[in-house]
């Protein structure tokens, strides 16, 4: 892949000041691309784009809760009016709540619901005018092997994964002909804080070393810079005849 392999695009993420997110973001940035770095965590934003611009690159950073409508579609249309045009869209931010049917509550599964589900399909109406006008573009959804398979006492996360992955098929579908791509980012265990949900319900870090080890074909944790890999495929026209895919990268777990 060459360093300009994305330059001239701009790229909008949402959960990017850490793990996949921020990897994701560094890797879209020597691509060539500008990249609009948010996150809850303003501060965590602010530090990647720092980063970009140390490497070279371009980026913004913007303290954005994926959760709210109104700032998440005027945080993509600001971007887009400020730089004439959206290329790449990685919605990214999630939650995870763990329990089973009776351990979960509704509040749960609301809030689960709200930022795996309604967040991708707000961010995903935001972007697609302007990519539409342009006659192309590429969406990626954060799902999850969770979105393909079924983890035990993981009712919120699962059943959300699933819907993400049904959501992105169904607006590639729609939006193929304008030249829009729609695909579901699928990963399996990567080691970042984000499986504090899995590694509380397994009683601690050594039970999820050891179901890593046992679980997963490959025996190990995926890295944050194998998704990352995998994020510029979806965003670059390598995967130009790709869309309505969920790309599962889990070590073979789901199998």
């Amino acid at each position: 892949m060459s360093a300009g392999e994305l330059s001239g695009r701009v790229a909008f993420l949402t959960g990017a000041g850490a793990g996949i997110g921020r990897a994701g973001a560094l890797r879209l940035a020597r691509a060539g691309a500008v990249v609009i770095v948010t996150d809850i965590d303003g501060a965590r934003a602010a530090a990647v784009a720092a980063a970009i611009a140390a490497d070279g690159g371009r980026a913004e950073a913007l303290a954005l809760d994926a959760a709210e409508d109104a700032a998440l579609v005027a945080a993509i249309d600001g971007a887009a009016a400020r730089h004439g045009r959206l290329d790449i869209l990685h919605s990214h931010a999630g939650i995870q709540r763990s329990g089973t049917l009776e351990e979960a509550t509704a509040e749960d599964m609301d809030a689960s619901w709200r930022l795996n589900v309604r967040a991708h399909f707000v961010a995903a109406r935001a972007a697609m005018p302007h990519m539409r006008r342009q006659g192309r573009g590429s969406i990626i959804v954060t799902a999850s092997n969770s979105g393909v398979q079924y983890d035990r006492g993981m009712i919120a996360y699962c059943t959300t994964k699933h819907a993400a992955v049904a959501m992105a098929r169904q607006i590639a579908v729609d939006y193929a002909r304008h030249g829009v791509r729609v695909n579901a980012l699928c990963p399996g265990f990567v080691d970042t804080a984000f499986n504090a949900g899995f590694e509380r319900q397994m009683g601690g870090r050594a039970a999820l070393e050891a179901y890593v080890a046992e679980a997963i074909p490959m025996g190990r944790f995926g890295t944050a810079e194998e998704i990352a890999e995998a994020i510029l495929y979806l965003a670059s026209d390598r995967s130009a005849f790709m869309t309505g895919h969920a790309l599962v990268i889990d070590g073979a777990e789901c199998l």
